[in-house]
């Protein structure tokens, strides 16, 4: 299980795509750590690399890592190591990501911690980048991993390159001396060969597939997106004397995508030349953002881009985004199921152009949410049969406050199915928009009324674990009454969130009812009447536990509220009827 105070991701990529046994030995060593969860193993042949994403608590994490590199180090050499992708040791690059509960400061002093324990305890040499980085010009990987694995033992023996921690009993002289004849630490540092450990905000590695062979069309168009750009060149832009300043470096032409880096390539594995590209900042450019630049320029070259690949995991905001990007590139509506939204994403972007793209297997907080629930059951997750099996079960649970969160979701669909109907009805298309905020606002109060059916009862079962508690000392007694009667509040207070909730589905519905899709009045309707019952049922379980509170004063404040919410209830159902009624009879 994650611990949900504080999570860190780490993503480390091997030098191994290829030999899965292999592969596994490391991953068997992460998940020997309790309170890791793998996440994520995603191998590439032509690149030679596995990327492998796990979360967990933070010292669970670094202990994961830790574990991880030391046995690449032993089960992969370095020696015979060859990909399509830049690399540098048997762990190439070995990232701490903050997801909540810790800032990217936190997790850069844990970075460094652990490339100092890689280097002193699995004699493997490390550099730290990004947040993490010593020296401002190696916060840059491509900086730190210059030359690659065949320039490590130049490196090593340069004082200026050298990486930040080394292994002890290093000797950069015997190293020059016995490059032919290498002691056992040379030996090993030569197989191992060196791991670049850092901190980062979340990134995404993305490869656009291109209709061409060509790596010299793909790496131009890389050029043209990517923000370091291409060396500014006197005459011809290809050939000609690159233009230097007065320090002799070249001069750079940016990119038009600010926060990318990009390369290109070929994939014998595909057949096809790929645009390669980290995106490090995706606020600054968002995924959708890259993908149509990448489209224009390619187009220009007279290439077309087949698809989209992502390498790893990716937030599911990004693809939200890009999903509602397009549906308003479209004219259509963005107040759709999320699952939805993401089909458009994957549709547009062509995530599954040369592989299937499993959301649940590719969204970072779907397999987060699926390690955290290992083993156990959601009734928001249940079939409509299945639900209604279960509350007409002898167990007091599921109850009457789960049924009423229930009502004001379903009442909130269908204002929201109302909204995108008339969102995509002929002849109003210059009202898109106004239907779809709706839309997005039904879905919210949905989203949430959803969550309330959990919520509900997770609350009774609180009360019944605190009715359960021992009584046998003044003290236990004084402290299970205690439980009991902050159990009870919140399962009074859990319901008048529902009401509350519900009563803005009311304002959906009546919207609907007069602007919306006249054909689907009765629709609003219903939806009117369901959020009333959600007000009017949650009301009653408001109630029944306000009237258990020791605390009088509480009890009364809790019943008022709700009493004014089910009046309030009551006469916006009143008003809806009428416009529907009056519309049907029409």
């Amino acid at each position: 299980m994650v611990d949900k105070k504080q999570i860190v991701e780490c993503v480390p990529n091997f030098s191994e795509g290829r030999d899965m046994s292999v592969i596994k030995q490391i991953t068997n060593e992460i998940e020997s750590v309790e309170g890791v969860s793998l996440l994520n193993v995603d191998p590439g042949e032509a690149t030679n690399r596995t990327v492998v994403t796990f979360v967990g608590s933070p010292e669970s994490v670094v202990e994961a890592a830790f574990r991880a590199v030391k046995k690449a180090g032993e089960v992969i050499d370095m020696r015979k190591h060859h990909g399509a992708h830049p690399r540098m040791g048997a762990t190439d690059v070995l990232p701490l990501i903050p997801v909540s509960g810790i800032t990217l400061e936190e997790c850069a002093e844990l970075a460094r911690e652990l490339a100092r324990r890689i280097a002193e305890e699995a004699n493997i040499p490390c550099y730290c980048y990004e947040a993490s980085a010593f020296r401002p010009e190696r916060k840059n990987l491509a900086v730190c991993r210059a030359g690659e694995y065949e320039a490590l033992p130049q490196k090593l023996t340069d004082p200026d390159k050298r990486p930040d921690f080394m292994p002890p009993g290093f000797d950069p002289e015997e190293l020059k001396k016995q490059i032919s004849h290498p002691s056992p630490l040379t030996t090993h540092l030569l197989k191992t060969g060196c791991t670049v450990v850092g901190a980062r905000d979340f990134l995404i590695a993305v490869n656009f597939n291109l209709n061409t062979t060509s790596t010299r069309r793909a790496n131009a168009i890389a050029f043209d997106v990517r923000e370091k750009g291409r060396p500014k060149r006197e005459g011809n832009p290809i050939t000609g004397t690159i233009v230097r300043d007065k320090d002799g470096k070249p001069v750079m032409i940016p990119g038009t995508l600010k926060c990318t880096k990009a390369i290109g390539w070929y994939i014998d594995e595909y057949g096809i030349a790929q645009v390669s590209m980290n995106m490090t900042n995706l606020k600054v450019t968002p995924l959708h953002v890259a993908f149509d630049e990448v489209c224009r320029c390619a187009a220009n070259r007279g290439v077309r881009v087949t698809g989209t690949e992502i390498v790893g995991l990716v937030p599911k905001q990004t693809l939200i985004d890009a999903g509602r990007y397009f549906l308003e590139k479209q004219h259509r509506s963005t107040g759709i199921p999320e699952a939805d939204i993401l089909k458009i994403a994957i549709k547009s972007m062509s995530l599954d152009d040369l592989r299937p793209f499993n959301p649940k297997e590719k969204v970072i907080e779907y397999l987060i949410e699926a390690s955290e629930q290992s083993g156990s059951s959601s009734l928001t997750d249940l079939s409509v049969k299945a639900f209604a099996e279960e509350t007409s079960r002898e167990s007091p649970a599921p109850g009457g406050g789960t049924v009423a969160a229930y009502m004001g979701a379903l009442g909130a669909a269908l204002g929201t199915m109302v909204a995108n109907l008339s969102s995509h009805k002929a002849g109003w298309d210059d009202r898109w928009q106004e239907f779809s905020r709706w839309a997005d606002q039904g879905q919210a109060f949905r989203c949430l009324l959803l969550n309330l059916v959990e919520a509900d009862t997770m609350a009774f079962n609180d009360v019944m674990e605190a009715l359960h508690m021992p009584k046998n000392t003044d003290a236990e007694r004084a402290a299970r009454q205690e439980a009991i009667e902050a159990a009870t509040f919140q399962a009074a207070n859990v319901p008048l969130l529902t009401m509350d909730t519900a009563m803005q589905v009311f304002l959906l519905c009546k919207a609907m009812a007069e602007e919306g899709n006249p054909a689907s009045v009765s629709d609003a309707g219903v939806g009117a009447l369901a959020a009333r019952a959600a007000v009017l049922g949650a009301g009653l379980n408001v109630k029944i536990n306000a009237a258990q509170l020791s605390d009088r004063d509480v009890a009364e404040k809790l019943v008022a509220e709700a009493d004014a919410l089910i009046a309030q209830a009551n006469e916006a159902e009143r008003e809806i009827m009428e416009i529907v009624t009056g519309k049907i009879k029409a």
